[in-house]
């Protein structure tokens, strides 16, 4: 498998979010003059195993440390959030935002089946007052792909019972800490595994890939189980299933401790976009890895996110690489930040209720490069308001430079670099940029 293929598709499909129905008119007005309605949310996110480090009782940590691994190295000591929270939830309040998106860590609350640590969910409601205290929106994911390492090896999202087991996590979590929180997920683009290997492209044969199942047996072999599934390793059709089961679980666990929380979840979209007669191959990919969670977001569900960093040409026989003229962020993506409009649109054609916009953002260390991105999505959001479209959200990944899963700290996508050595946190200009369109909430800024 081609190596720069695999980072463009597995780092270019990260996202997705819907709504339909229309805005109220004072709210489209105020979108028409190039301003966003009053109490829209912008900010920016992390994940906890990305940023927080030394998440040890997860399936990720076992599976970055043993040999052989998919990832190009071990999460560690991530980037230190765990400690340096309220620094960094100030920090995001001082730009002017005024929302931070972040997960709880199952892995934490749950190190072991059944046992859970009152330390741990006394951590994240800290960091729900940090919050608070910066006057900042908490939209909270209960899953951030990661679980706890018990449950992979009792096969993950595969198996019987997961869903119920999900669903105790989550009214733990909504009893503890829900009177804190503004906006929920329950998981965070459960959609990933078909939409990467969906249809025919550069992923599509992953599932028989030799070392993939190899890491699997010998973390199923050291769980002591002889099995393991998680994320996006596993039986996809079966993890989808599980996911399916879990968040209808997970969303009633949770709106029966707090029915007026909004609850949802975000999906990875791409701009899909038809080519050279490829229009029954797009389609036939959005059936796959969209359609049955727009099905499940209309049974339980307040709200979509969408998560979108670039667009996919896919051709009759699947998908096509990008143009040779194309510009490409570092984690050999597309440059393309069209695509959020395109999957906003895309996504209010297929659902009723609001659409977050949970990610969008690109991995480059060229920061004017990032401007322009920002500046360019907005300015889509900008224009869906105008159409009626109720956007509630703009969510940039991400607030910090961190762990990026089988990549390693390699790609950058945060609005604030960090020295891994010191920790030492630098705000970037275009952190600034966006902290300036939110204070004047708006993209005349």
């Amino acid at each position: 498998m081609n190596h720069d293929a695999r980072r463009r598709t597995l780092l270019g499909l990260g996202t997705a979010l819907a709504g339909a129905a229309l805005l109220p008119a004072a709210a489209h007005a105020a979108a028409s003059r190039g301003t966003f309605p009053k109490g829209f949310l912008w900010g920016a996110a992390i994940a906890g195993h990305q940023a927080e480090g030394d998440n040890v009782a997860s399936d990720a940590w076992l599976l970055e440390n043993i040999q052989p691994t998919e990832f190009k190295e071990p999460s560690g000591a991530g980037v230190d959030h765990y400690r340096l929270y309220d620094q960094d939830i100030g920090t995001l309040a001082s730009l002017g935002l005024n929302t931070f998106r972040f997960s709880i860590e199952w892995a934490r609350v749950e190190p072991v089946e059944g046992m859970f640590s009152v330390a741990a969910l006394e951590h994240y409601r800290d960091v729900l007052l940090s919050c608070r205290k910066h006057r900042v929106k908490a939209m909270v994911s209960f899953n951030h792909f990661v679980t706890p390492a018990w449950f992979a090896a009792r096969g993950g999202w595969e198996a019987d019972g997961s869903a119920q087991l999900y669903a105790r996590y989550c009214d733990k979590v909504a009893r503890h800490l829900g009177d804190l929180i503004d906006v929920a997920t329950t998981f965070n683009e459960p959609n990933l595994p078909r939409l990467l290997f969906g249809i025919p492209g550069p992923l599509s044969g992953m599932a028989d890939n030799p070392r993939m199942k190899e890491m699997l047996a010998k973390a199923g072999q050291l769980a002591g189980t002889g099995k393991w599934s998680s994320w996006i390793f596993g039986d996809f059709a079966k993890i989808e299933a599980g996911l399916l089961r879990a968040h209808a679980a997970g969303y009633q666990a949770i709106k029966a401790v707090r029915p007026a929380l909004p609850v949802g979840f975000s999906i990875a979209i791409a701009d899909d976009q038809a080519v050279d007669g490829g229009e029954a191959m797009r389609d036939r990919k959005r059936a796959i890895a969209y359609e049955p969670w727009f099905r499940a977001i209309a049974e339980h569900g307040d709200f979509i996110g969408v998560q979108t960093y670039t667009r996919e040409l896919i051709g009759p026989d699947g998908v096509r690489p990008p143009p040779k003229d194309a510009t490409f962020t570092s984690a050999h993506m597309e440059y393309y930040p069209q695509a959020l409009e395109a999957t906003i649109r895309y996504t209010a054609q297929h659902v009723k209720v609001p659409i977050y916009v949970t990610e969008n953002g690109m991995s480059t260390d060229d920061d004017t490069q990032r401007i322009a991105y920002i500046r360019t999505a907005v300015a889509g959001v900008a224009n869906c308001l105008k159409d009626g479209i109720p956007v509630k959200s703009y969510i940039h990944w991400s607030l910090l430079d961190n762990f990026e899963w089988i990549f390693g700290y390699g790609p950058h996508y945060g609005l604030i670099g960090v020295d891994r050595t010191t920790m030492k946190r630098t705000v970037k200009p275009s952190a600034r940029v966006l902290g300036k369109i939110a204070q004047a909430n708006g993209i005349t800024a």
